[in-house]
């Protein structure tokens, strides 16, 4: 009643100032009356239900009064400044807090007796929404400039984390009112930019504008679930539907607010960068190809798509920049999301061009002193991610293929995918990030998962056919990058005549580079000329040994030649050559290592021995029966009985095929019994004899198998990768693995 008469220069100091603050304490005071006297409530003590609902009724009159305080300073004609109602903003926020809280826990507080007084609470909640929704109004028409004072910014900045307070409240009270109260606290912290940025919780804004937009999204994922459930997609009028909908406007609302604060803000977020990072991690999970992704409706999953995953690659570019996003990323840890992070740096990958030069160094390089924080090069961090997407890769998941005239080609492989966007990134790549790559390539050539190397090699092909830098690379470099190319036919006559002028096959030193080519791929004279110059050379260093008394400091050398024609099953052996290997197995039974070697190269080059010649191995053989029968027979049986009985099932199938070959040869069939003395053995020889096909393993049976042998094969090419020594001049008990005896084993059975 008194404010018409009060000038606007006065209210604050001769109003606001003394009455909001004792209205304050006097809300307060009634919110404290509520809650120490609501445990005795009941319908039978109507004394006091009315007591607190009168203390409801006059929190409601408090509300109306500060609402017509609004309403009278917004109809003035004279924009207000903030000095004349410096005291309404800030007690009126407290109000409304205060109120918002006592409604979301109103269940809590009035535990059960809710229905007594829930008529008052739905109007003290419009009361308070109408109050809040013209206080914004009114601080809208307020203009502050540059020469703002520090009070009045310090006012302004109260506003927003008051507002802040707010939202973190009323997130699940009404959907409007939470989104109209972002809106508002956004706008502000735009419209004052330069005077607040420095005085703002920003990361406390973008950590809530984060937890919502992944709370908005987890409640749509929930929500499409039931929908299908329930049979409800074609339902596009039923509530659960239209909460759906509702549910992924917030999710887009908060996705594109997050993104215009970054983008605003971005240089003062360097403590959300993880935050960030894990929020990319989590929506990208619920999408295909992860493995735990929600099979939902096609309706559904498509708004999802558009509300959540199409304004990530606009949220990536906006963090780009951003060193501690790129060191939260580029981590040697491993993230709880394999597939998400590897796709999320191809995507990096992808944006990078076009960069700025700062840029480019931050994600390219990796470190560059050792005071910083742990980044590897991008390039390293994909291998390193892909390589531990093995359950991914086994299953396999499928992406879209590039697009091509408008439309996404077939669904390809992870390998296909990720080779494809490297060799897009290499095609732009400064030259003077070439020999980071290049480091990358090798440590990926050289790591011991093959399929992490396979994608390294065809990127290096790429690399040398754009980059035609075959001449700059050293032959350990080059051994897999030179087969790679054959193996895509990527190499042409004269380009095959250069090589083998370049690496002559006749030099010892060359043997690694034709060890690992495809020889087939070659023309057949080049191919012939090959053969024979490095069957040549293989034969005189045997020979020079035999000469030599088969002197033990010489196997390192023998073993490394022997390699070159071994390993590459078009190179056909030399009588001599076969039975130098032999006569080796015979002098020197304690040389395991080289015994493994040895069976190996026997087992691919048996194959190509004239039968004549191999009857020349039973020189080393007795000729006596009874030996035979007392040594070699029961060794065979005990021998098949171990392998058959292996866990590993590409060593079991394996061995299965020899066994039935064996089985349908030989006369000793003694033999055939004594190694099926185990029932479950003898169970699964009849199976894959009689082609018994075993019940078909389920996806998530299989998906858990995956699971487990992902972690098996992890700790297996860290040991791989952990071992450094080397086996000549060991002990022969230390030089084979426990785990490598079978493997041994079974080559003696391929070689028998």
């Amino acid at each position: 009643m008194f404010l018409p008469h009060i000038d606007l220069s006065d209210l604050e100091d001769e109003c606001f100032s003394k009455i909001l603050p004792k209205a304050v304490t006097m809300f307060d005071s009634m919110m404290k009356e509520i809650t120490d006297q609501v445990g005795g409530l009941s319908s039978q003590n109507t004394e006091l239900c009315a007591l607190l609902r009168n203390i409801l009724q006059a929190m409601m009159q408090i509300i109306d009064a500060l609402s017509t305080c609004v309403r009278h300073v917004g109809s003035l004609e004279e924009a207000p400044d903030l000095d004349s109602i410096r005291s309404l903003p800030a007690c009126i926020l407290k109000i409304l807090k205060e109120t918002f809280q006592h409604c979301k826990d109103s269940e809590v507080v009035y535990c059960g007796r809710l229905s007594l007084v829930a008529d008052l609470l739905q109007g003290l909640f419009k009361e308070a929404y109408s109050l809040q929704k013209g206080l914004l109004e009114l601080l809208d028409k307020i203009c502050l400039d540059n020469s703002a004072s520090d009070e009045d910014v310090s006012d302004i900045v109260t506003v927003i984390h008051s507002l802040l307070d707010i939202c973190s409240v009323i997130s699940n009270l009404d959907v409007a009112l939470h989104a109209n109260t972002w809106k508002f606290l956004i706008k502000t912290s735009l419209k004052y930019q330069s005077l607040v940025e420095e005085h703002l919780h920003h990361s406390e804004i973008s950590n809530s504008l984060v937890d919502n937009l992944l709370t908005s999204f987890h409640n749509c994922v929930e929500l499409a679930e039931q929908i299908k459930h329930a049979g409800l997609q074609e339902a596009t009028q039923s509530p659960e539907y239209k909460l759906f909908q509702k549910s992924a406007k917030m999710c887009r609302f908060f996705a594109n607010t997050l993104i215009h604060y970054i983008k605003e803000f971005k240089f003062f977020l360097t403590k959300s960068c993880s935050c960030f990072h894990q929020l990319y991690l989590q929506i990208m999970s619920k999408f295909p190809p992860s493995l735990c992704t929600p099979e939902l409706p096609i309706a559904l999953s498509q708004e999802l798509n558009a509300a959540a995953l199409v304004p990530m690659d606009a949220f990536l570019l906006q963090v780009l920049p951003l060193r501690p996003f790129a060191e939260a990323v580029l981590q040697q840890d491993l993230p709880e999301h394999e597939l998400p992070h590897c796709l999320l740096l191809v995507s990096v990958m992808g944006q990078l061009a076009g960069q700025p030069e700062e840029v480019l160094q931050l994600w390219y390089a990796g470190n560059q002193f050792s005071e910083e924080n742990i980044r590897l090069p991008l390039f390293q961090a994909i291998f390193t991610s892909f390589r531990r997407c093995y359950t991914e890769r086994k299953v396999p998941v499928l992406l879209p293929g590039v697009m091509l005239k408008g439309q996404a080609q077939v669904q390809v492989t992870l390998h296909q995918h990720i080779c494809v966007h490297l060799c897009a990134s290499v095609a732009w790549l400064p030259p003077e990030y070439f020999r980071v790559l290049e480091c990358c390539l090798v440590e990926a050539v050289l790591q011991a998962d093959t399929q992490t190397a396979l994608l390294a090699a065809d990127v290096w092909c790429f690399t040398m056919i754009l980059k035609k830098s075959i001449e700059t690379t050293s032959v350990n470099k080059k051994i897999i990058l030179i087969n790679n190319v054959f193996s895509h036919n990527l190499m042409y006559l004269f380009s095959q005549m250069e090589l083998v002028s370049h690496f002559p096959p006749s030099e010892v030193e060359n043997l690694p580079v034709w060890h690992h080519v495809l020889l087939r791929a070659l023309s057949q004279d080049i191919c012939r000329q090959v053969v024979t110059e490095v069957t040549g050379l293989t034969q005189k260093m045997l020979t020079d040994w035999q000469n030599g008394g088969y002197k033990l400091g010489q196997v390192g050398k023998v073993v490394r030649t022997t390699l070159a024609v071994g390993c590459n099953g078009s190179l056909a052996p030399h009588r001599g050559i076969f039975l130098a290997w032999f006569y080796q197995l015979r002098t020197h039974p304690v040389l395991q290592w080289t015994l493994q070697l040895l069976l190996s190269l026997s087992a691919i080059l048996v194959k190509h021995i004239e039968p004549h010649i191999i009857c020349q191995i039973k020189h080393f053989l007795s000729h006596d029966p009874l030996w035979f029968q007392s040594q070699i027979l029961p060794r065979l049986s005990s021998l098949f009985g171990v392998l058959l009985a292996e866990e590993s099932w590409l060593l079991h199938q394996h061995t299965l095929e020899a066994f039935s070959q064996f089985a349908e040869n030989t006369n000793h069939e003694e033999v055939i019994s004594q190694s099926l003395s185990v029932e479950e053995t003898k169970t699964k020889v009849v199976n894959y004899l009689s082609k018994t096909v075993n019940a078909q393993e389920g996806d998530e049976l299989r998906l858990e198998r995956l699971k487990r042998e992902t972690q098996q094969i992890k700790q297996h090419n860290e040991k791989l990768e952990c071992s450094k020594e080397k086996p000549f001049n060991k002990p022969p008990s230390e030089v084979v693995p426990d785990s490598e005896v079978s493997l041994i084993n079974f080559r003696c059975i391929q070689c028998f």
